[in-house]
């Protein structure tokens, strides 16, 4: 049995299996020299809206067109002169001034996993070579100044599972997935977590008998083997009782500003996020679940929408009221978006399918502008009509304001690749229109 297998069956604690997973000991590669230069952003919040958002009940309403297309629903203005929301998003649309909203996504591919990869690594799948996805690099390249040894790619609070999202770097640099609900978590020493159904006293001991069972770290302290085995736990001691512990537990936030975010499991992600950007790590995917609606889609939204359009307004309030709002970026997107015209026919009844040629993202913070529109679609959404952004431009447009030029090589890395990181990258078509 390998041994990073026998440590989670040991504790069978999939916090601390992750932990390890990130253990730089386990890793074999040593942390490369940051490339940051100059960039506003500091931390990257992503908002995976997983299965693939419509942007017609979203950032980009058709009110003219028909209930074949907008499901009657209607637009509602924002804050903003000419800007309009669906009226899902009452709420986002009081704000609309602290966003700014790309109408013209659009890539070929309409399936999850390939969709997902390109997305997130700005590469299309093939050739054999499994490439990170941004959360990874960048935490490999501004990694180094996480507090209380957080990791520095964390998940709310699944990975995406389409693809290894750490691809050729290993799993020092795959996201840290907390699971469960994060509005319940409390990790306090004389309190109880509902990780694993574990109190903090049994998670000592399941340590203590690990410690029992380790024999080689005393036998041969000097093997390297041995000593990357007692530096996983002790990490995994330092994150599970220590002031990283801390970070995770919402019930030292007062009710008020839980109910602000909401709560329910995405709204309490959001809130979870912002107390890891002010722990310093520089990217935190929120993976929210759900928004495949091939079925039911209306029914599904009634109940998703209002909480992500209370919760989202929360962050991006909140960010800005403690002063994080221009050093992090808030990134709302999906794989790729729902088919314009609904299904009404069984077995749909009212279903929007994947849908690749065109769709909606939003950006904030971190160096974007606010109040401020890119691209456009045709009546119906079904084609981008101005201003095309593919996942390149706007992954490029991330890294350049996390102070990343996304033309350099790959750093050092257990392949020794040493292409550029976004290869093909075009600069002039980043989105530097709505750079502040």
């Amino acid at each position: 049995m390998k041994r990073r297998e026998f440590l989670k069956r040991a504790l069978t604690l999939g916090v601390l299996g992750s932990v390890v997973k990130a253990s730089p000991a386990f890793a074999g590669i040593e942390t490369p020299a940051r490339s940051r230069t100059s960039g506003r952003a500091r931390s990257v919040i992503e908002l995976w809206i997983w299965g693939g958002p419509s942007h017609l009940e979203s950032f980009d309403p058709k009110p003219g067109a028909s209930r074949d297309y907008n499901g009657g629903h209607g637009a509602i203005p924002a804050n903003v002169d000419g800007i309009f929301l669906s009226d899902y998003m009452p709420e986002m649309a009081k704000i609309a001034d602290k966003f700014s909203i790309i109408r013209s996504m659009t890539h070929p591919f309409f399936g999850h996993e390939t969709a997902t990869y390109l997305m997130q690594t700005g590469r299309k799948p093939g050739g054999g070579v499994i490439y990170p996805a941004i959360g990874a690099m960048l935490a490999m390249l501004n990694g180094g100044n996480v507090k209380y040894n957080l990791p520095a790619y964390v998940a709310l609070t699944t990975s995406k599972g389409r693809f290894s999202e750490c691809g050729f770097l290993g799993d020092r640099y795959a996201p840290f997935a907390t699971s469960g609900n994060p509005g319940a978590i409390r990790f306090q020493v004389d309190g109880y977590t509902p990780v694993g159904g574990l109190t903090a006293d049994q998670m000592r001991r399941k340590f203590a008998f690990l410690d029992e069972l380790d024999n080689i770290s005393s036998d041969r302290p000097d093997h390297p083997e041995a000593a990357g085995f007692a530096q996983a736990g002790k990490e995994a001691r330092s994150i599970l009782f220590g002031r990283a512990a801390e970070v995770f537990d919402l019930t030292r936030e007062t009710p008020a500003m839980r109910e602000r975010y909401g709560m329910n499991r995405f709204g309490q992600s959001c809130l979870c996020a912002r107390r890891l950007v002010e722990a310093g790590v520089p990217y935190i995917t929120i993976n929210a679940s759900g928004w495949d609606t091939h079925k039911k889609h209306f029914e599904t939204l009634n109940k998703l929408m209002p909480e992500m359009d209370k919760a989202v307004h929360a962050l991006l309030t909140d960010l800005q009221e403690r002063g994080l709002f221009d050093r992090t970026i808030v990134w709302w997107t999906g794989e790729f978006g729902r088919t314009p015209k609904v299904d009404w026919d069984a077995p749909w009844q009212g279903g929007r399918n994947h849908y690749c040629p065109c769709f909606s993202a939003m950006v904030a913070g971190g160096g974007f502008a606010g109040g401020k529109v890119v691209g456009s679609s045709d009546a119906t959404g079904e084609h981008v009509v101005s201003r095309p952004v593919t996942p390149v431009d706007m992954l490029g447009s991330l890294y350049e304001l996390c102070g990343i030029d996304p033309s350099q090589p790959f750093p050092a890395n257990p392949i020794g690749l040493r292409e550029p990181i976004l290869p093909g990258a075009d600069p002039q078509k980043r989105l530097r229109e709505i750079y502040l």
